[in-house]
């Protein structure tokens, strides 16, 4: 069985590339920052894993995913060679993405944890918090007013 689940943030914008010929299918390669389990010497290390994925998860990843966006990826590895233009072989390991998922709201990751939601005002003098007029009360409130 090969099978990989990984979560990690991007660490840099996904290389999207379309292949040549009558079904052009994009390809997406990016490489993911996971943390490691253990700390060295007290300090966080991490492993930058190279991953590619093809067709409507690389459109995904290249509409919706860019530097440091965190995700959930699954798939499975990969390994290949080539020879580069200076005669030399190399190895490669990628994981090949079949599914992968945000691993954060979007608040969080643009820093903002409060959210758009109003806050409620300084409570009353019976101990009930006044609730904003802003807030939509069949949207925002699990019960009736």
């Amino acid at each position: 069985m090969n099978k990989v689940i990984l979560m990690g943030r991007l660490t840099r914008d996904p290389d999207v590339r379309y292949s040549q010929g009558d079904n052009a299918m994009a390809i997406a390669r990016f490489s993911l920052a996971v943390d490691r389990r253990f700390k060295r010497d007290g300090e966080a290390s991490a492993d930058f894993i190279s991953c590619v994925a093809f067709g409507k998860q690389a459109e995904f990843i290249e509409r919706y995913v860019h530097q440091g966006t965190k995700l959930v990826v699954e798939g499975r590895i990969q390994t290949g060679s080539y020879t580069n233009k200076d005669g030399q072989k190399v190895y490669t390991t990628d994981v090949v993405v079949e599914n992968c998922e945000f691993a954060e709201s979007k608040a969080s990751q643009d820093g903002n944890f409060a959210g758009s939601r109003p806050e409620p005002t300084a409570a009353a003098g019976d101990g009930f918090l006044n609730i904003p007029q802003s807030v939509d009360e069949e949207d925002e409130l699990p019960f009736d007013i």
